[in-house]
Order: C-alpha cells, then structure tokens, then sequence
C-alpha cells in the first residue's frame, strides 16, 4: 500500500501501549478461565434504568437527525450546570463543547492550544492515552514525575524545573488514574501561580471529580484561571456510562467557538438521542450518589483486604475507582509481577509503569468488581506475594 503518514503511524511509536497484561487477561477470560479481571475501569453495572429509558424515548421520538456543531443546546445548558458545580465557579451553556467522550475532549484541548513542534508537560502518573495524544498533535512534552511518598502530589519546583521557551501547556488529572490521588489545594495554587506567571495553558482532566471521596478542588475555580484553564470531562464515570460515548470540555468562550470548527471536520456533530438521554441524566443527576457511595465502599473493602500484607504499601488511592499498591520491595519489576500473578493466581492488574515511571513499581487494581470479588482478589494476591520470593528463587 502507499506510506502511511508520519502523524498517524507516530502516535503510538514504540508499537507497545501498556495493556499487554490486561489484552492477555481478556483473553484468557474469554477462553474460560477463572480470570478476576482487575485491570480495566469499566463498570460491572450496567448505566442507571432511568438513562436507558431517556434514551428509548428519545429514539422513538425521532430524534435521529444532525445537531449543532457545539452540542444540542439542552445538552450544553446540562453541561454548563454540571461544570459550575465541578469546578465551582459560573458557567454558561457558551463555554462548553460536547465531545465523543473524554478522550475526544482531552484530544480538542491538546489540539486547540498547541502547534507542531510546541512543548507540554504531563503530570506523571497519567492516564496511558496522554503520551500519544500530544504524540498526534506533533507536540513534544516532558513527563514529571510526582513522588509515591508524598502521595502522588504535583511538585511545582521539578515542574518549574521542566519548563522550556516553548512550552504552552500543563496537563494534570485530579482524581487521579491511575493512582487514586486527589490533589490538594494548595499543590493546585502553585500549579496556578506558573500559569499565570508563564502565560500557559493549564488542562485539567477531572472526569472522576464525583469519585473523589470529599471535596473536589478545580484549579478553573482558582483566581485568574478560568481564562487560561480548559477542563476535561465525560459522563464514562460519573453516570456510569462508559460505552455511551459523552464528555464535554469547559472553557473560555473564544477557545469554545474555535474548537466548534474542530467539530466541524471530526464529529460533525452527535446523535441526537443520546445527547438528550445525557441531558436528562445530567439534569437529574441519576445514578450519581449511588455510583460514587459503590466506589467509596470497595475502595474501603480493598484497603481493609490489603492492609498488613507483607511489604506491600498504599500510596495514593484517596479517590477514584482504582487502588494504587507498592509492591517494589516484593518485586521492583511492576511488569513481571503483573505477568506472574496473572500466571499463578489468575488475577489481572496493570503494571504501574504502563502510566509513567513515577508509578513504576507499583501495581493499579480497579475497584470494578463486586466487594466478594474484590475481597478473594486480595486472598489471592497476598497468597502471592507472601510466597513470591520463594517461588521466584
């Protein structure tokens, strides 16, 4: 066939993307093994009735036409609500966008503020889409770790450490995937304080703000930076609606406009009787309360599961829908120990390198199974962990 682009054969370069150990997991579950499958955050239950039912209606009231480049206006003003009570601060049905998703979000934002050849930072741990999505807008970045003693939190002097001439842009995730930390307000004022010293964009990812066990802080709240902030959100989490395809992206009303022309040539708008189904879900906030109490209770079964395990330690896992579980001093290689538990005890996790090197050595295990699951995956990971050294000698 003729060559491919240099954009779209580079976004995942290396021809690796972390998921090797669920991708096996899967398999091996769908060949029939007893496999608990810990590694992706998906949820185990289904979207709450009252959205099927939105949905039902709105197919069988025709609504099955184009909408508006930027989101059916009901949708925005939904969305527009739900921002101001995420990020605390007023805002209207013009400074939001709805998006196929998250993803599509966090890719529009990386689009809309940076050219080819620009630099970003990545606040590591991160997500494992977030390398390949500046990867795709031609954009160089540089990954900072946060350190696992002091729980995850952003450091503003190794950013500050990081920064270049063309640097354009900070990207951060609070709740945090993979590992639970949910970042303080003050870690968030010195993010704020190099944005406005530096003229940067700040992305904030917030699609688990409802799952952060307390208050959720956004830095767009913070002052002088609603005009410079541009957050990242999606029904996937918060209403249980991962395959529904729906987020939205907050911001200034001009960035706004311009990115409804990135609609234009990507979605080119979204179905209809979704975006009401979402509407409603928003407006009614269904499934909310119940989902973020579910997510809460297991991390608290998880914990309580795992505390005491032999050289084996907590770091982050405040909020979210994942554990985030140190087992360097059992085995420093987080890969190997994933691949041999899978292998010995049939239980798939996700080495913590696969979201950046500061999580390296550690494990992710989500919290979307059952609390009986949840309670014998643990059973089973501290028989392993308790024998690995023999086993590996």
């Amino acid at each position: 066939m003729p060559r491919p682009s240099k954009r779209i054969s580079g976004i995942v370069p290396s021809g690796k993307d972390g998921w090797e150990v669920h991708t096996e997991a899967w398999a091996r579950k769908e060949a029939g093994q007893d496999i608990i499958m810990l590694s992706v955050g998906d949820h185990d239950f289904d979207t709450p009735s009252q959205t099927i039912e939105a949905c039902v209606t709105a197919v069988r009231g025709s609504n099955h036409h184009y909408t508006p480049l930027p989101g059916v206006p009901r949708l925005r003003r939904a969305m527009a609500a739900a921002s101001t009570a995420c990020t605390g601060i007023e805002t209207s049905p013009d400074q939001v966008i709805a998006t196929p998703g998250g993803q599509a979000a966090l890719y529009a934002a990386v689009q809309a503020v940076l050219d080819q050849g620009d630099h970003a930072i990545v606040v590591a741990p991160y997500y494992a889409t977030y390398p390949n999505t500046f990867s795709a807008a031609g954009a160089g970045f540089t990954v900072v770790e946060t350190p696992a003693e002091d729980g995850f939190q952003p450091r503003a002097d190794r950013i500050r450490a990081a920064l270049k001439p063309n640097t354009r842009a900070i990207l951060i995730n609070t709740p945090n995937n993979p590992t639970g930390a949910v970042y303080s307000r003050e870690r968030l004022e010195e993010l704020a304080d190099i944005c406005k010293e530096r003229d940067l964009w700040l992305l904030s990812d917030e699609v688990y703000w409802t799952l952060g066990g307390g208050e959720h802080i956004s830095p767009r709240g913070l002052p002088g930076m609603a005009e410079r902030t541009l957050v990242i959100n999606s029904m996937s989490k918060s209403h249980g609606m991962t395959g529904w395809r729906m987020g939205w992206l907050t911001g200034p009303t001009e960035m706004i406009t311009l990115l409804t022309n990135l609609n234009l040539v990507t979605t080119y708008g979204l179905p209809a009787f979704i975006s009401i189904a979402c509407a409603e879900a928003l407006e009614n906030r269904y499934g909310v309360k119940e989902i973020a109490e579910r997510y809460a209770a297991r991390r608290t079964v998880l914990l309580d599961a795992v505390r005491g395990m032999n050289n084996v330690t907590v770091h982050g896992s405040e909020g979210g829908m994942y554990v985030m579980l140190d087992i360097s001093a059992v085995e420093p290689d987080d890969e190997k120990f994933a691949w041999a538990l899978l292998d010995a005890e049939k239980v798939g996790v996700m080495p913590g390198s696969s979201f950046g090197h500061a999580a390296a050595g550690h494990i992710r295990i989500s919290l979307c199974q059952p609390e009986p699951v949840l309670q014998e995956a643990a059973k089973r990971l501290r028989r392993f962990a308790s024998s690995y050294r023999r086993e590996a000698a």
